[in-house]
């Protein structure tokens, strides 16, 4: 970490070659609230080649980083240490990703009150990795598959196949309600909003904590969404549903099922916050959602990959209670 009671240039070697300058900085400097990471940036503190930056930029081999002295958190000494190691469930691995089964529960990354995550776990149970970055992300209760890169040039052309929709992305959702058989397009856009501080569910000490809303298509800020419904199989008050999403927008599966009348179970966002404290007692403590299937292309051979993670030992015996029973 750069000395955080002076001025420091970083030159951005390999590693850091095509990072934005926000996330590469939140790197850099551990244990400064990403506020105040944010704040620098916007003040033109942080400066790139000597010229502003945005928090967008993406930055070069060689570029030359200009940090002020900057703060860190006064945080409990437990919240300064670096990540446990934890091996997680290795679906695929070689030498330009891995794909992992995370569990659900466990963040991606550190950052908005979680001091670490699924990649600086990955990271201190790998010292020897040189490169280890998150493809995508995955909701910290949704479990399933995810990917992470293992050299910077797999990781851009896997984000590019994200971008650009080119690959297959399939999760397993367990509902609430008999969900209609008729159903299977969902399409509605999509608009995100902030609940402010001091609101239910708002975060203490940050700017808002990040929702997602129906928009009407003449809205300027609606995001186009589309998620495939299938009907997987039906219980008493539940059906198991196939969504294969192909946008990725922020909370898509649970708005686009919440706003049809049939929400997730266990979802604490945008469920039935009723039925799901009934559901807790049932043995549900999470929110039903799994990243089931995913295909995409090798970003070094080009091979069409088709990975698969089967529901977790919970889901499955939720799903088995309620096969038998109505919660």
């Amino acid at each position: 970490m750069p000395d955080a009671a002076r001025v420091c240039h970083l030159t951005v070697d390999e590693s850091g070659v095509g990072q934005r300058l926000d996330n590469y900085l939140l790197r850099q400097l551990k244990g400064v609230p990403k506020t105040h990471v944010y704040r620098i940036i916007r003040s033109g503190e942080v400066r790139v080649n000597k010229a502003r930056a945005q928090a967008d930029t993406r930055l070069q081999c060689g570029d030359l980083v200009r940090v002020p002295p900057v703060r860190v958190a006064q945080a409990a000494p437990a919240a300064l240490r670096p990540a446990p190691p934890r091996d997680f469930e290795i679906l695929y691995e070689d030498e330009a990703l891995l794909a992992i089964h995370k569990p659900a529960g466990v963040a991606v990354h550190g950052g908005s009150g979680v001091s670490y995550g699924v990649i600086e776990q990955l990271r201190q149970a790998r010292p020897e990795a040189r490169f280890l970055e998150l493809v995508h992300r995955l909701d910290r209760e949704t479990s399933g598959i995810l990917l992470v890169a293992r050299r910077r040039s797999a990781l851009t052309r896997l984000q590019e196949q994200f971008r650009s929709r080119q690959t297959g992305k399939t999760y397993l959702a367990w509902v609430l309600g008999e969900w209609p058989q008729r159903l299977k397009v969902l399409d509605a856009p999509l608009k995100r909003y902030l609940v402010a501080v001091g609101s239910a569910g708002a975060t203490a000490g940050s700017e808002g904590e990040r929702r997602v809303r129906v928009a009407t298509r003449d809205d300027p800020d609606a995001q186009a969404a589309l998620s495939l419904v299938r009907v997987r199989e039906r219980a008493p008050g539940f059906t198991c549903l196939e969504v294969t999403i192909k946008t990725g927008r922020t909370h898509q599966i649970r708005v686009h099922l919440a706003s049809a009348g049939y929400p997730i179970a266990g979802d604490d966002k945008y469920g039935d916050f009723d039925r799901n404290k009934a559901l807790t007692r049932s043995g549900l403590r999470r929110m039903a959602l799994h990243a089931w299937k995913l295909e995409f292309d090798h970003p070094m051979t080009g091979a069409r990959m088709a990975l698969e993670a089967a529901p977790p030992p919970d889901l499955e015996e939720f799903w088995n209670h309620v096969r038998n029973r109505s919660v």
